[in-house]
């Protein structure tokens, strides 16, 4: 058997469902991650204007927030499993379409190539409005109880590696082969995510099924979050955390304005804070941070908004590079923490609403 051991660290590891469900997630937030990276760098050398690149992730989380609740009512209702399929199917046709287009180009002027590409982000967007939760919500049906926080400390180092690895990895594939590299190596990522999360044995009975109207669903859901003060608290600090320390939409203008470095320097920055959250998540799969974890949330998140203002200050690469390895390493404690009282504190008929609003609140990042 893979991943046998007799460290209680890689106990969640050893199950099958749980090891196709980590990869999965890893390759289906690799694949997009890469996308925005080298998408952002397209659309700036074409419009060179910052504003188009702070709408890139406008566009994208608009439809994700507008469908979170009602995609978290549908989890809730039917098979996570079998819309966890169909959304991944979804971000594979869209993919392959953003392939032909920089492949062949057809010709398109570039205004039409820009607005092509926002519609291309807004329809992700919604798509990963339900990907997202589903993803989310499934997790405590794969592995026992006491294995909560074993879990959700790899899920988040997956999701570490995905969401900062892969931008880094998008810049190199850019820089050295091209768009049509990059966008086929996303593709292949997301094929291989599929193709694992069906290898996942999901009994369906395990959720409570309930068919209620739609409102009533949903104001239970807001209604349980509201009355949990510990949940409402844990997500709408990481709110403000990712919507004033996100400095990483705008990391295309700093490589080439301030830092003056071209794709291979943006990939490099962007592999900064994920070598910082992949070292600190293994600490943390090893050292859970389950003793005072209240005040070393808030500590974490102080520490990550300390480092992205210095970042925004610095004119050094260097600098800057080690400014976004320790932002990754003080936001990978948060994640864990956060992602741990969420799965703990959540009933399982209500996982995908709750889970769904709990991505509202932390700004598209759910982990």
């Amino acid at each position: 058997m893979l991943f046998q051991s007799t460290n209680p660290a890689y106990e969640s590891l050893q199950i099958p469902n749980f090891r196709f469900f980590a990869l999965s997630r890893l390759l289906v937030v690799a694949a997009p991650e890469m996308m925005l990276t080298v998408l952002g760098w397209q659309v700036y050398d074409l419009t060179h204007d910052p504003l188009a690149l702070g709408m890139i992730g406008l566009v994208e989380a608009v439809p994700f927030i507008l469908v979170c609740l009602f995609s978290g009512y549908i989890i809730d209702t039917y098979n996570r499993h079998h819309i966890g399929l169909f959304c991944l199917l979804l971000i594979l046709l869209l993919l392959g379409g953003l392939f032909a287009v920089n492949h062949w180009g057809f010709g398109w002027a570039q205004q039409r190539l820009v607005l092509f590409y926002y519609t291309f982000i807004f329809a992700l967007g919604l798509v990963r409005g339900f990907l997202n939760p589903a993803y989310t919500s499934l997790l405590p049906f794969l592995v026992e109880r006491r294995l909560y926080a074993n879990a959700v400390s790899w899920n988040s180092n997956a999701w570490q590696l995905a969401a900062v690895g892969g931008p880094a990895l998008g810049g190199l594939l850019y820089g050295f082969g091209g768009a049509s590299l990059a966008y086929g190596t996303m593709v292949v990522f997301v094929f291989l995510s599929l193709v694992l999360f069906a290898r996942i044995r999901y009994i369906s009975g395990a959720q409570a099924v309930r068919h209620e109207p739609i409102l009533q669903s949903l104001r239970e859901g807001v209604k349980f979050i509201f009355s949990h003060p510990i949940l409402l608290g844990a997500s709408a600090l990481d709110m403000f955390a990712v919507l004033f320390g996100g400095a990483v939409a705008l990391l295309p203008m700093f490589a080439a304005d301030v830092l003056h470095v071209g794709p291979v320097g943006l990939g490099f920055l962007r592999a900064a804070p994920f070598v910082g959250a992949i070292l600190m998540g293994f600490y943390l799969a090893h050292y859970p941070p389950l003793h005072h974890s209240g005040k070393k949330l808030l500590l974490s998140v102080a520490a990550f908004g300390l480092c992205i203002i210095a970042f925004g200050l610095s004119a050094n690469v260097y600098l800057s590079w080690a400014l976004l390895f320790l932002g990754g390493a003080f936001d990978s404690i948060n994640v864990v923490i956060r992602s741990t009282i969420l799965q703990l504190s959540t009933p399982d008929s209500m996982r995908g609403r709750v889970s769904a609003f709990n991505g509202i609140l932390s700004a598209y990042q759910t982990r």
